[in-house]
């Protein structure tokens, strides 16, 4: 058991005056919408409006692309840290922010769990958390950026269910051409669209019994959102062409590393699709939130590379202390990668920050080569997004609607985009 900082929220004025809310979960969210921690009847305020979390510095306030905006006093914020009794306007909402009496909380007594390994407080509290949650079939969301190993949390709460005899079936909707995402989730008949030669069993079938795994769960197509949320209340189905529906049994786990509540607000995912799949929220820290478990991941990785000899004649003290001090934008994967180049060459390669300068003019492109395709190409769309988008606020002096005319692009995509990376408008 270990303290933890909780949070108290009072409503001071507008349609809810009076409504208070004290929780221990690490995050918080408020918001008009069902399924918020502390939800308004405020019309001015969004459906997810801004999210609260403790910190060593304050707590923390996130605006999670809201229409009306989160400001404290005279300053508007998007993303932020605010002192205990500070006071935030939503819409025409006014409330209080502050630190709430002290709690605990149960960690998990072991440093791994199936193929997650962490010996910090935050790794420990989250394995606790998926063998809670694994006892039960409701849908899991596994939040948390790439590399960070979302799907080992997955399969964690898959091993440690009562399911975890029956399969565990991955379909990666960020992988997936569009037009094979719903053959891919139901499958479907012999002459179904061209090409189709044959009967394909797809991943919803072959998953019953036991776990769906669906990554990358913000990249699924607007248009097969309705047909995932059918699947997923009826528990049932047809495959592309068929005419039978059929009965499956199964738990869905989600990830993603997107902040789906964003684009709930962007109308770009469904409100009820994400009310079905986020039943129970695990968010997965980045590698740099909990850098003293970087030690036990890297002789774990040793280990896997065959390396017998102890991990410090690979890995001295003072190349520990880097690792350490390092800000892993990859996180764990990035690690892992590190240490096979490591072990190969029988020598520490230098850190990179994998920005994809190799590939948008000068610097070295070997980082990037290292990465699956997929994440290299992650690498070079978020590098490239971020500097477009930063250029293109500091030219229009961050007004987003001169913004989005310049770029002749949808406002509500670039706001989408704005958010993603953290970004300052007006």
């Amino acid at each position: 058991m270990i303290p933890v900082r909780t949070l108290c929220v009072e409503v001071l004025s507008g349609p809810d005056a009076g409504k208070t809310l004290e929780t221990e979960d690490e995050v918080l969210t408020i918001g008009s919408a069902p399924g918020n921690a502390l939800c308004l009847s405020d019309t001015t305020v969004s459906r997810f409006h801004l999210e609260l979390s403790g910190g060593e510095s304050g707590i923390s306030v996130t605006d999670l692309g809201s229409s009306n905006g989160t400001a404290s006093g005279p300053v508007r914020i998007e993303r932020g840290v605010v002192s205990s009794g500070a006071e935030l306007r939503l819409g025409n909402t006014r409330l209080s922010v502050r630190d709430g009496d002290a709690s605990v909380v149960e960690l998990y007594a072991d440093d791994e769990l199936g193929e997650l390994k962490g010996k910090t407080e935050v790794m420990r509290r989250l394995m606790a958390q998926v063998t809670t949650a694994a006892q039960s079939t409701v849908p899991v969301l596994v939040i948390g950026e790439s590399g960070t190993g979302k799907e080992l949390v997955a399969r964690a709460v898959h091993h440690s269910s009562p399911r975890a005899d029956g399969p565990f079936v991955t379909l990666d909707c960020g992988a997936l051409a569009p037009n094979l995402v719903a053959s891919e989730l139901f499958g479907h008949e012999r002459g179904a669209f061209t090409g189709a030669d044959r009967q394909h069993v797809g991943a919803f079938e072959r998953a019953s019994g036991g776990t769906l795994f669906l990554d990358e769960i913000g990249e699924l197509p607007a248009e097969l959102q309705p047909q995932l949320l059918g699947a997923l209340e009826r528990k049932r189905f047809r495959r592309v062409g068929g005419r039978t529906e059929i009965d499956v049994d199964v738990r869905i786990v989600c990830a993603t590393n997107r902040d789906l509540r964003a684009e709930v607000n962007a109308s770009v995912f469904r409100l009820d699709l994400y009310y079905r799949i986020a039943v129970v929220v695990l968010r997965l820290p980045a590698l740099r939130e909990r850098a003293a478990d970087i030690p036990l991941l890297a002789a774990h990785f040793l280990s896997e590379c065959g390396h017998a000899g102890p991990a410090e004649s690979l890995l001295p003290e003072g190349v520990m202390s880097q690792l350490q001090a390092h800000r892993w934008p990859g996180n764990v994967r990035e690690l892992r990668n590190w240490v096979e180049a490591t072990v190969a060459m029988g020598e520490s390669p230098p850190l990179s920050t994998h920005d994809a300068s190799g590939l948008m003019g000068g610097g070295e492109e070997s980082e990037l080569y290292a990465l699956s395709y997929k994440d290299a190409r992650r690498s070079v769309l978020e590098s490239f997004e971020l500097r477009y988008v930063t250029r293109l606020l500091t030219a229009t002096g961050g007004n987003v609607a001169a913004a989005a005319r310049q770029a002749q692009m949808d406002r509500t995509y670039l706001i989408k985009l704005v958010q993603r990376h953290g970004l300052r408008t007006r």
